[in-house]
């Protein structure tokens, strides 16, 4: 076991419980947890040194009805953590939304096992909850970004323009008090929204990742992607073959629409050392956008929730990104 790493992850989710969470260390708890991963131990034991009042339960030696009775005996604004090497499943059984219904704070640890051992020092920073930061810059995007007219961003040789604003942009940064469900997916950091016209966005981008078929995170030397319309519709002579064979999947059921633009906010994630799950990952100090139809918090003529299928992270190589005529982001940087 690391004990660096423990430690480091220990004051990390105390500052998370406390300061996001607004759970008292001492308060009713109920931590979930498997052992099929040496980054889920770490988080384990993390947790037993943070919540010395909680009860823990290996996922892998309960049945479906007795989880569920686990639940049913916290009270609303108990705590629940899940440590996951990947998702825990019960049935379609969504324990999230059930948890949240039962008015319960959650903190989701997920696909744990997609983050290599060379990296594990990297989760751990992330979690960090930099409150400063995150309220600061969190609002200050919260309000440039809805009110342009215009989002231009410089990408190398390529300037993708957004006319017509943005839809009301949405934080994920720590912080509770506004909303109906108190908690998420950790690690957090980012604000995100979409084109209120997807036809006023048009031009191209550099892309340096995305998201495979396999839930993984495929790397390459940066490739332009045409988009018109808000729909991907070319790329350059050095974009790889599986980038194109996901553009055709996503064409044989639905349209190749660009849909969240996302600016990372998480400054321990970084394109040098990476984190292996794409939910982490997205968080980095930067820009992602989304391809495929799927992107359930904003509503749009003619997109039904349930039947669109893709939401494939994109990961821009940005130089300059300008709100209007304010520059907001310039050579790795949020300049507000």
């Amino acid at each position: 076991m690391n004990h660096i790493l423990v430690e480091k992850a220990t004051r990390n989710i105390k500052d998370i419980l406390e300061l996001s969470m607004k759970h008292k260390l001492t308060s009713d708890a109920l931590v979930i947890y498997d052992t099929k991963n040496g980054l889920t131990e770490i988080l384990y034991e993390a947790y037993q040194k943070a919540l010395p009042n909680a009860v823990f339960k290996d996922f892998d030696t309960l049945t479906k009805s007795e989880i569920l009775e686990l639940f049913a005996a916290l009270k609303p604004n108990d705590l629940v953590v899940l440590i996951q090497t990947s998702n825990f499943r019960l049935d379609d059984f969504r324990i999230r939304l059930h948890l949240f219904n039962l008015k319960l704070k959650v903190i989701e640890h997920m696909h744990l096992y997609r983050n290599d051992e060379t990296v594990w020092d990297v989760y751990i920073n992330s979690l960090a909850y930099d409150k400063g930061w995150y309220d600061k810059m969190g609002q200050k995007l919260l309000g440039v970004l809805g009110e342009l007219e215009t989002l231009h961003i410089q990408s190398g040789n390529c300037d993708l323009i957004v006319k017509s604003g943005l839809e009301i942009p949405k934080l994920n940064t720590g912080n509770y008090d506004h909303f109906e469900n108190i908690g998420g997916t950790f690690p957090i950091g980012e604000v995100f929204t979409e084109a209120k016209n997807f036809e006023d966005m048009n031009g191209s981008i550099l892309v340096y990742a995305f998201a495979n078929q396999q839930f993984e995170i495929s790397y390459y030397d940066p490739f332009k992607v045409v988009i018109e319309n808000g729909l991907v519709i070319g790329f350059g002579e050095n974009a790889p073959k599986e980038f194109k064979d996901i553009i055709e999947l996503v064409k044989t059921y639905e349209r190749p629409l660009i849909r969240e633009i996302g600016f990372g906010l998480n400054r321990a994630i970084t394109r040098q050392r990476p984190l292996g799950d794409i939910t982490a990952f997205e968080r980095i100090l930067g820009m992602h956008m989304s391809l495929g139809e799927k992107h359930s918090v904003y509503k749009k003529a003619g997109i039904r929730t349930n039947k669109s299928k893709f939401h494939i992270d994109l990961f821009l190589q940005i130089d300059k990104v300008k709100a209007d005529n304010r520059v907001i982001f310039k050579d790795g940087k949020y300049t507000l």
